[in-house]
């Protein structure tokens, strides 16, 4: 009889405070950005190239590693998460903490905080009916841009940085980053556009050993949001 069993409470600990500096977030896109080529080597890894897929065997094979690491581990990874303001959006991928409260500038960050919003894309844009090949930048029908997205503050709006990965399946950085550059520059043709130079990405690193690329953007967003920094990590999913 359920009567008769013996009842204990359960009790747990509590979870450690963490303070970090503003430069955070960027530390964790380095870590990031240092396992990409790992994930892609990985002999585990099944073969796929569409992006959800994709995505979602990164965010596992970040977890096993962050789990392990000596300095990740109070940080989890999770796709397809709610973002925190436009409660109808879904970003990619999201870093949150795991076992600990972090605090960043002040700023509490709990296990159902975001710490850093990642949007991924494939570069190229996969074929479709509903498909633009600008889709890394803008796109014609909607605002499910990758930049777009950040810039006009439908992603990220509580945050001043934010990530994006771009899985590059052909072509090179160098490609893409001129590529890139040129649809940005194509949305300045518009007389009320809000794009200008200022939106253009820039090479910061390039590893062809490994084949990931650094870059870096900055967007100016409405409302009063300021601007946000996006922090690119390209990852050349044919081994170097």
């Amino acid at each position: 009889m359920l009567a008769d069993q013996l009842i204990t409470a359960r009790s747990g600990n509590f979870r450690p405070d963490i303070h970090k500096p503003g430069t955070y977030p960027l530390e964790l896109i380095d870590f990031i950005a240092d396992e990409l080529p790992q994930w892609r080597d990985d002999i585990h890894q099944k073969s796929e190239t569409s992006e959800p897929v994709l995505t979602g065997y990164l965010c596992d094979y970040l977890n096993e590693v962050a789990r392990t690491s000596e300095g990740w581990s109070h940080i989890q990874f999770r796709p397809e998460v709610k973002d925190e303001i436009q409660r109808g959006r879904t970003i990619d991928l999201t870093a949150k903490p795991c076992g600990a409260t972090i605090y960043i500038e002040g700023r509490k960050h709990t296990l159902y905080d975001t710490l850093l919003p990642i949007e991924c894309k494939r570069l190229p844009t996969p074929k479709g009916k509903r498909r633009d090949h600008r889709e890394y930048v803008i796109t014609q029908f909607g605002s499910t841009g990758g930049i777009q997205r950040f810039k006009y503050g439908f992603h990220g709006s509580k945050y001043k940085i934010a990530a994006m990965i771009a899985y590059v399946q052909e072509e090179t950085a160098e490609h893409w980053l001129s590529q890139v550059n040129y649809w940005i520059e194509g949305t300045f043709q518009d007389d009320d556009s809000d794009w200008d130079e200022s939106d253009k990405l820039e090479m910061i690193k390039h590893d062809e050993s490994v084949g990931l690329s650094s870059l870096i953007s900055s967007h100016q967003r409405p409302n009063e949001l300021g601007k946000i920094e996006l922090r690119h990590l390209w990852i050349l999913m044919l081994k170097p």
